[in-house]
């Protein structure tokens, strides 16, 4: 199974939506844990890497083509 791309600031969407009504999240802090925070209502978690790697679903929005799209304006 290939593992899933994902870097510090990521917009990513979670299989399981937040009680706020929002499923997507923002990598905030990376290492043996991934801290992730609610888009819609600020608020982050905590959660193992391996957990976060089986319920993400999708990276949304990548931290990366957002700073390259800033370089080129």
């Amino acid at each position: 199974m290939e593992r899933k791309h994902f870097e510090l600031g990521d917009i990513v969407q979670m299989k399981k939506q937040h009680p706020c009504g929002s499923n997507e999240m923002e990598i905030i802090r990376m290492g043996m844990d991934i801290r992730i925070k609610c888009v819609g209502c600020k608020h982050s978690v905590l959660i193992p890497r391996a957990k976060f790697e089986k319920n993400m679903k999708k990276v949304l929005r990548s931290a990366n083509s957002a700073e390259d799209s800033d370089l080129q304006q």
